[in-house]
């Protein structure tokens, strides 16, 4: 079934004390092995190039167009299959399993601190035999409805989405990743049934094992799998996007306690060879704007305009970057003001040394402390897999980061005309 190992390098990191071991199979699939003697517990992970912003592609000579939320359906029904639902299978092996969706790709994930064998071979068998009827997508599309309304009474989600929305006008980024009430309305299992094809086949996939395991266990587990053969996946449309945002500001009420804000900045899209470098110095640069150790955050903090539930985040794809700052504020305008303000302070006198060092190694000392978590090493593994990337690849970009290019950097982002901000405010 195309399970031979066709070829595998070992990886290890000249900055940290760890390697995993890449092995691609015959058929595609791309796995990643860690063994972290002193364990006691597995994890593994098992994921797919396929995201929420992924609404139309080609498959087998015509154009397909998703309604909003279909990766995300499909992640619930891949656990149910004519024999019954998967959690009860790991349920009956002492095992752990959860799964999640993103913007670019979909994970399964599942550990055990014992019987390692049956939880892998669960977790393949799961993933790689879809099953779905009317009656079953019918009662999914009940429980994901009420799992929207869910998400519609989180502050937090709102204000992410309101953000894309002033940002973006095409970009399926603006998009609710588990959809609209509406939207998953339209989905059918030969919908389901035709991502699955195009998008959930060996050569689209990676499964990452770390923990507790070895890398007999993880190739005889595959030995066991009926994986698909090496197939066609699907070419990836993605939406024409212009530079302009839809609009600068907006502002709606729920019930929180504070206001919140939401301050958004649309980048240029970042070539896929050279993402990751500049999703490193746009952390770094967000770090330095108003981390916790900055003065911006301190001033904010002490005059009780910011806590510590004000972030920053950056997100990154095909056809689409954007940076984030969002919180809680009594007093938004000044808080928008303050941050734009630190902005051009840093272009003009430009980012002291001694901070772009403190900023960098805080980023690196963390990047290196991921690696102590088995979790954090499963998940990461076939995240930096499917984009193409080696685990360190974040090591190496930081400590060849230089301060002169984080400034330049600076220079083309955060750009106030291609910014919006939305405030949250208080029903009463």
């Amino acid at each position: 079934m195309g399970t031979k190992l066709l070829r595998s390098e070992t990886l290890r990191s000249s900055r940290a004390d760890f390697s995993y071991e890449k092995i691609v199979m015959e058929n595609g699939l791309t796995v990643l092995v860690a063994p972290m003697p002193g364990y006691r517990a597995m994890q593994a992970a098992f994921a797919a190039n396929f995201g929420s912003v992924d609404r139309r592609f080609l498959w087998q000579g015509r154009e397909v167009v998703l309604p909003a939320g279909v990766a995300h359906f499909l992640e619930h029904k891949m656990f149910e299959s004519e024999q019954g639902d998967a959690f009860d299978l790991y349920a009956g092996i002492g095992a752990s399993a959860n799964a999640y969706t993103g913007f670019e790709r979909t994970c399964y994930v599942c550990g055990a601190s014992g019987h390692t064998d049956e939880a892998l071979d669960i977790l393949l068998d799961t993933v790689s035999h879809p099953w779905f009827t009317r009656e079953t997508v019918a009662k999914e599309q009940g429980i994901i409805g009420q799992e929207i309304k869910m998400y519609e009474d989180s502050p937090d989600w709102r204000l992410l989405f309101a953000v894309f929305c002033c940002l973006y006008e095409n970009c399926p980024l603006r998009e609710d990743i588990a959809g609209t009430v509406e939207s998953i309305a339209q989905i059918t299992p030969e919908m389901l049934y035709t991502c699955t094809d195009a998008f959930y086949n060996p050569g689209n996939m990676a499964l990452a094992v770390a923990g507790n395991v070895t890398r007999r266990q993880v190739l005889d587990a595959l030995s066991r799998a009926e994986l698909a053969p090496a197939g066609a996946c699907g070419e990836k449309l993605t939406e024409s996007e212009g530079g302009a945002i839809v609009r600068p500001r907006d502002e709606f009420a729920m019930a929180v306690s504070l206001p919140m804000l939401g301050i958004g900045f649309k980048e240029t899209p970042w070539p896929r060879e050279t993402r990751l470098r500049h999703e490193v110095m746009a952390d770094l640069l967000c770090d330095l704007l108003i981390g916790d150790t900055t003065p911006l955050y301190r001033r904010l903090y002490d005059a009780g305009l910011v806590n510590t539930s004000f972030t920053s985040d950056v997100f990154s794809g095909e056809g689409y970057a954007c940076i984030l700052f969002s919180g809680e504020t009594r007093d938004p305008e000044a808080v928008r003001a303050a941050l734009l303000e630190e902005i051009s302070r840093l272009r003009e006198q430009g980012i002291p040394e001694r901070d772009f060092e403190l900023c960098r190694n805080v980023l690196y000392g963390e990047a290196v402390g991921d690696l102590e978590s088995a979790e954090t090493v499963a998940s990461d593994l076939v995240t930096c897999a499917l984009r193409g990337e080696s685990l360190f690849a974040e090591l190496e970009t930081l400590a060849s980061l230089t301060r002169d290019e984080l400034q330049a950097e600076l220079e083309t982002l955060l750009d106030e005309a291609r910014s919006a901000a939305v405030v949250l405010r208080p029903l009463d």
